[in-house]
């Protein structure tokens, strides 16, 4: 089921435009990442989505519906990369109070708020303060606070920033658990390292406008240069002279260290006929595997116009 259609939105300040035609469904239960670099309209986008600011045109349907922020706000869980809790407030007390103005009743808040200290081993920060916390301390307290009252669209900026390795873990695994019970998650950040571990599926926008759609493999597919990592066992006659440069009608080596190449196969022509090359030669193979470009070196492709790198590590 489509729990979130936005369809050709758009938010413009003055002659700026924040947010320029952009359009993408989410299916209940996946894990979507929301890139950018910085200044990208990003943060408009989910204030629209989270009804905070109105969108000059285009549509927002959650559940089907047209998105109605007084309802269907209390379905959605927020969680800002800036930090936006009550410093001298009680963390037992604002979690409760922030449940309750998701529309928990009291008992029910306190229970579900005592599970989930419980849970991220919170239990002694009861009767803490905000500013006596740390950044990662308060990081969990906000993730605890988005996704206590179980909403069905979380929407996460940032949400591992100044955690540590354990409680990052911690995290994953939680947004891991929701989506399987079927949450939404709209994750944003600038680790691309994280996105393409955690996300299924990925909108890249830059200046506004959408560049990008598509799950995180078939964009991965998109932009693969047919390039290769041979891992060489044996060395034939002929095998001295590939070095760097080394070209053939069948492939070029593009990178070389030790017994080890990266080579770029030609249009149309397929693995076997790479492999049989080596093996006319009694050169043996180790290991034959496709490079596929990073998220990183997509994003830094499409939202700087350089081509991908092909500076490949050879040892891993």
């Amino acid at each position: 089921m489509d729990i979130l259609t936005v369809s050709h939105l758009k938010k413009y300040f003055a002659d700026q435009k924040a947010v320029d035609d952009i359009s993408f469904t989410l299916q209940q239960g996946s894990i979507f990442g929301l890139l950018g670099p910085n200044g990208a309209g990003k943060t408009t986008l989910i204030r629209m989505l989270t009804g905070i600011f109105y969108p000059d045109e285009g549509s927002i349907l959650f559940k089907g519906r047209p998105f109605d922020p007084l309802n269907d706000i209390a379905h959605i869980g927020y969680m800002p990369e800036e930090r936006g809790l009550y410093k001298k407030m009680k963390i037992g007390e604002q979690a409760v109070y922030l449940a309750r103005l998701k529309g928990l009743g009291k008992q029910d808040a306190i229970d579900k708020v005592k599970q989930w200290f419980v849970k991220f081993e919170m239990q002694t920060w009861w009767n803490k303060k905000v500013e006596d916390l740390s950044k990662g301390m308060g990081q969990k307290l906000q993730f605890v606070i988005t996704v206590l009252h179980e909403p069905s669209l979380i929407i996460l900026d940032e949400p591992f920033s100044g955690l540590d390795p354990v409680n990052s873990n911690l995290i994953k695994e939680e947004i891991y658990r929701l989506a399987a019970k079927g949450s939404t998650i709209i994750f944003s950040t600038h680790r691309m390292e994280q996105v393409e571990e955690i996300c299924d599926h990925i909108v890249l926008i830059n200046k506004g406008a959408k560049i990008l759609d598509g799950s995180v493999h078939s964009v991965k597919q998109q932009f693969k240069e047919n390039l290769f990592r041979i891992g060489l066992e044996t060395a034939g006659d002929s095998e001295p002279a590939i070095g760097p440069s080394f070209e053939t009608d069948l492939f070029e080596v593009v990178d070389r260290q030790a017994d080890n190449l990266v080579v770029k196969i030609r249009a149309g022509v397929r693995t076997n006929e790479v492999l049989a090359y080596f093996i006319d030669r009694k050169t043996g193979i180790a290991s034959f595997n496709e490079i596929l470009p990073s998220l990183n070196d997509i994003f830094i492709r499409l939202v700087e116009g350089t081509p991908l790198s092909r500076q490949f590590q050879l040892e891993k």
